[in-house]
């Protein structure tokens, strides 16, 4: 427990009390029952820390949602009681039925309002739940880019300067991947986590945590991209049926595989390359090897130096259904062997 709130509420207990104490001054008929008043402001005291303890989890999106439930209700059931409807009858009747309409009113507003609270700041559009400056822009982070990992690399770099929201459910959901019993995707999940650790130690970035919950798990995509468009943020992912969703609702999406291979450096030909060779090639005299980008590169006559290292002009480039192969004239052996 928070020292400072162990100390705020044992004052609160004792003012309670000290409060219970000085009514008996007051009414004089309490003057001889100042322990019953003390022990009465001790647990009035006590029942309310109780209380406090129990909404531990309730957040202030939470409390605010609930004020907009009651005030509705509160509306609603004054609006029927005061319509035609209750002008005639049993005065006795009509007050009955008017504190069971602000109940019954009340309680319903409560709990539509606390079951769409994730909606509310669509209903008043300049009601934020997560703290932020307008002009910064936001990215929503979905499950299979902290995965990915490659999300942390882009952002050590600084290229990417919004501030990254993950939902708490994602959290959730990367946590009980962590833990799942398949091996795969227990090494998948703690990746994720660890991606998720890199990312906080990246000082220039600004990561927020948004307080979201999912209660199926098929409701995950709908809610990743509805929390991108109520933020109006952008949505990095590199699961294509998620960006496929985001773009039919209009969420502007980010793809990590778009942007790999817009890195890639371009094949001029006439160009001079270095290149591994790891195996031969079908014709006669060829030899293969691979750039980073995994595009297979096929040298003539050098399958003498398979398993080396060496120099070669690039002469044609022929794309592929697993990108691009390039061919090449060798040019001669480097010294720094595979």
């Amino acid at each position: 427990m928070n020292k400072t709130l162990l100390v705020i509420r044992v004052f609160f207990i004792a003012l309670c009390a000290l409060a219970s104490w000085l009514l008996c001054y007051t009414v004089e008929e309490w003057d001889h029952r100042r322990g019953l008043a003390v022990a009465i402001g001790l647990m009035i005291g006590t029942l309310v820390v109780l209380v406090d303890l129990m909404l531990k989890g309730f957040s202030l999106r939470g409390l605010t949602a609930l004020t907009f439930g009651l005030a509705v209700g509160s509306v609603v059931a004054w609006l029927i009681s005061n319509s035609p409807l209750l002008n005639k009858g049993d005065p006795q009747t009509i007050y009955l039925v008017q504190m069971a309409l602000f109940v019954i009113c009340t309680y319903l507003g409560t709990v539509i309002a606390l079951r769409g609270k994730d909606d509310f700041n669509l209903v008043i559009p300049y009601v934020r739940f997560v703290p932020h400056e307008v002009d910064v822009p936001l990215v929503v982070v979905d499950t299979s880019a902290l995965i990915d990992g490659r999300i942390a690399k882009v952002c050590e770099t600084q290229f990417l300067t919004a501030a990254l929201i993950i939902p708490s459910f994602v959290l959730t959901e990367l946590q009980g991947i962590a833990d799942s019993a398949d091996p795969v995707k227990q090494a998948r999940g703690r990746r994720g986590l660890q991606v998720l650790n890199e990312l906080r130690a990246i000082k220039h970035l600004d990561i927020r945590i948004h307080q979201s919950e999912v209660a199926r798990r098929q409701d995950i995509e709908a809610k990743l991209v509805f929390i991108a468009q109520s933020l109006r943020a952008k949505l990095l992912t590199t699961d294509t049926n998620l960006a496929t969703m985001a773009k039919f609702q209009g969420v502007p999406w980010l793809n990590l595989h778009a942007l790999e291979n817009a890195l890639r450096p371009e094949i001029v030909i006439g160009e001079s390359i270095a290149i591994d060779l790891v195996k031969a090639g079908k014709e006669e005299g060829q030899a293969l090897g691979y750039l980073n980008d995994g595009s297979m590169v096929v040298v003539n006559n050098a399958r003498a130096f398979v398993g080396k290292r060496v120099t070669a002009e690039i002469i044609g480039v022929l794309p592929s259904a697993g990108g691009k192969m390039v061919f090449a004239r060798l040019l001669g052996e480097m010294s720094t062997t595979v």
